[in-house]
């Protein structure tokens, strides 16, 4: 883990997002005075998880969700950790019958995605859900005790991007489950982790140099940071869910993946109902 990275995660959760804020200052004003800046985009002082490259990203999630779970317009999805929206913006050129809905434990997420997009797409909504995670908050409602505010057995597909890397293992074993639960009994989840096993080590450009049984840690101070989780481990916990691991696509942070052709960086995870 570089040092930058290292003092980064040493900050409290408010810091992070106002160091992330002017970092980008520069380039947001110069974009909010050129107009260079998407009605679809917000600032990326404000994009408080993955990379600022905004809407491709968002396009080549759309991808992967085509590609992996045959998502199409008539499909009802749940994004889970929906985030300021970079998922839904692509997705809104795509689901016109179906329907989206997305939750995250960031409240300036949900405000920005409730006045630019369900405005716009009535179909898309989004909630705020005020969950603990010492990467972004200290709220008191913790995850391994969270229950997704939707019916059972409604949606045709679910998908995670870069959520299950930021929880602990009692966390992930929760969210199955409710995952398990909200989806119809056809229905798939996609998600991304850092996975390893016995027979090939997860080396990469992320090091996970704390080792627990059948996961690691990228620190252990804030445990939301990043955690590799072992393959049994994980088809073990989505047994246990009522889910099964039907696929699994190495992602370009390992040494041995290149980026051209990769779909994502972490590694992909599709889970079917069983």
């Amino acid at each position: 883990m570089s040092a930058l990275r290292s003092y980064y995660y040493k900050l409290p959760p408010e810091l992070r997002l106002l160091g992330r804020k002017i970092y980008y200052f520069p380039i947001d004003l110069y974009e909010g005075i050129t107009g260079k800046r998407s009605k679809n985009e917000p600032k990326k002082g404000d994009i408080y998880v993955g990379s600022s490259d905004f809407l491709p990203h968002g396009i080549r999630q759309m991808n992967v969700l085509q590609k992996y779970i045959g998502l199409n317009n008539t499909h009802h999805v749940l994004d889970v950790g929906c985030g300021i929206g970079r998922t839904a913006v692509a997705l809104t050129g795509l689901i016109d019958k179906g329907s989206y809905d997305g939750f995250d434990a960031v409240e300036k997420g949900i405000m920005w995605c409730n006045k630019n997009i369900h405005q716009k797409y009535p179909n898309f909504n989004f909630k705020f859900t005020p969950i603990y995670n010492d990467l972004y908050n200290t709220f008191s409602q913790k995850a391994d005790h969270f229950t997704f505010p939707y019916e059972n057995a409604v949606f045709d597909k679910v998908f995670l991007f870069s959520v299950f890397t930021h929880m602990q293992i009692p966390e992930i074993k929760r969210y199955l489950q409710e995952i398990s639960r909200v989806l119809k009994s056809d229905g798939q989840c996609l998600s991304t982790f850092f996975l390893y096993d016995d027979s090939k080590t997860e080396g990469g450009s992320m090091a996970f140099p704390y080792q627990f049984e059948g996961y690691k840690l990228m620190d252990d101070k804030v445990t939301a940071a990043n955690i590799a989780v072992s393959i049994p481990l994980l088809s073990q916990m989505a047994h246990d869910a009522g889910l099964k691991v039907t696929t699994v696509q190495e992602g370009f942070w390992r040494n041995d993946v290149e980026k051209e052709g990769a779909d994502e960086f972490q590694d992909i995870v599709v889970f079917n109902k069983i």
